[in-house]
């Protein structure tokens, strides 16, 4: 640290390379640096960034004692390895979805932030989105009612992505569907019950071994809410979306059908006069805001990404559209960066990042297991 500011540096460019500019504009990141096994990715970025510093590998980057944190966008099996070293070689880390594939790989974690004493955080997209943001304060200001129930659902193909994804078990990849169910329901996920549906071509099982191109699970939460969350993979002719379903006792909220539709607001009428059955309901399209003001201003266009305009930045900045994950990606980097110079855990720590994880592991255990509940251990 240097005057109250970190130097950090961005591991994987592939998906990660949608992070640079907000990292590399950071008011509280004093210096920042790239990391791609490709060195030819790496330059063309520095093409751009002139002030970037470029390293060779990971290894480079832990050797670096100037560096304060490292944000991992790496391949999933590389996750919990890379995540260990970054933390006992004394640095903070942040690391895309899943924190992990296994139990035991979770404990690992723990041990190491426990040990480094550094912040952990798990960069989870879909608790940053405007759609999250808009059904938490739905919630929040009572304008929903009492929480009933909560659907999540993640529908993806992975065809022709990179060898590891190839029958990858969809639960292991499920944060996005999971996420934002335990981050509203103000409790942990503590037993799951999944099943597996459909099947897969023989060559895509060699991997992991895993039979199920889709699963859908219910989970239960220590406070006695359930929901039901799906995840498919392979071989399912379904349009991409991360969805979400939160059931209210006087409003509910539902994502469209593609990602990228607006959701669907739907309002029980408590004070109608009904000589029938059943209370009458209105459904209204919403369109989401943007959820800037909480962000530095130097990262406010990248909420809204190619819709933002620079003559006209208030105008530009009211509708959330555009941007890497529904606006998320700045808040991810926000809430990292601040958690370090402000010295607090971040919101996404190892604990809320485990249970989203391992809900998702077990959940594709008990898929395995024909739907047997399967206790998810707290961490």
């Amino acid at each position: 640290m240097k005057n109250g500011k970190m130097k950090a540096v961005l591991v994987g460019l592939g998906f990660g390379g949608a992070f640079v500019p907000i990292w590399n504009d950071h008011p509280d990141v004093y210096a920042f640096g790239i990391c791609d096994l490709d060195a030819g990715r790496a330059e063309e970025f520095a093409k751009n960034y002139p002030d970037v510093q470029i390293y060779r590998d990971l290894d480079m980057v832990l050797s670096d004692e100037s560096v304060d944190a490292v944000h991992l966008v790496t391949c999933i099996p590389d996750h919990a390895g890379q995540t260990v070293a970054v933390l006992n070689a004394g640095k903070h880390c942040a690391c895309t979805v899943p924190m992990a594939t296994s139990l035991e790989d979770i404990r690992a974690i723990f041990q190491a932030v426990r040990k480094s004493g550094k912040k952990y955080m798990m960069m989870e997209t879909t608790l940053y989105t405007y759609q999250y943001f808009y059904v938490k304060q739905m919630l929040e200001s009572g304008e929903m009612g009492k929480l009933q129930f909560m659907r999540g659902s993640h529908y993806q193909d992975m065809e022709n992505w990179p060898r590891y994804w190839n029958g990858l078990p969809p639960f292991w990849y499920g944060t996005h569907a999971i996420a934002p169910l335990i981050g509203l329901s103000g409790s942990r996920v503590d037993r799951v019950s999944c099943l597996g549906s459909g099947t897969m071509r023989t060559d895509l099982m060699k991997t992991y071994g895993n039979p199920f191109p889709v699963e859908t699970a219910h989970l239960h939460f220590a406070n006695g809410l359930a929901a039901e969350t799906t995840r498919s993979l392979f071989e399912t002719a379904r349009i991409y979306k991360e969805g979400l379903a939160v059931f209210g006792s006087h409003k509910s909220f539902e994502w469209g059908f593609a990602d990228w539709d607006n959701p669907i607001v739907t309002t029980l009428d408590n004070d109608a006069e009904v000589a029938g059955r059943g209370l009458p309901t209105r459904c209204e399209v919403v369109e989401m805001p943007n959820y800037y003001s909480d962000l530095p201003e130097a990262l406010w266009k990248y909420t809204v990404g190619g819709q933002y305009d620079a003559t006209n930045p208030q105008e530009s900045l009211k509708k959330g559209a555009g941007a890497g994950h529904h606006g998320s990606h700045s808040h991810l980097v926000n809430e990292f960066v601040r958690s370090i110079i402000d010295d607090r855990k971040p919101w996404i720590d190892e604990v809320f990042a485990a249970n989203i994880t391992a809900a998702g592991i077990c959940a594709h255990e008990s898929a395995l297991r024909d739907g047997e509940w399967v206790t998810v251990p707290e961490f």
